[in-house]
């Protein structure tokens, strides 16, 4: 364990998007933090994916 992170190792992130640089095996994400931002429509429609995206996403 990463005695600098004490979260290390205890939570992960799982990911289907396969056009992101991180995805690995289509199943989760790489990267150890990512960057949730709300979407850029302004409204709320209270639909997930109308409210909030991964702002970590890099394409392939």
């Amino acid at each position: 364990m990463n005695r600098k992170d004490p979260c290390a190792g205890e939570q992960t992130i799982g990911c289907s998007v396969t056009s992101c640089r991180y995805n690995g095996e289509g199943a989760h994400c790489a990267l150890h933090r990512i960057e949730v931002r709300p979407c850029r429509s302004g409204e709320s429609s209270g639909r997930p994916d109308d409210e909030s995206f991964c702002g970590s996403y890099s394409q392939k």
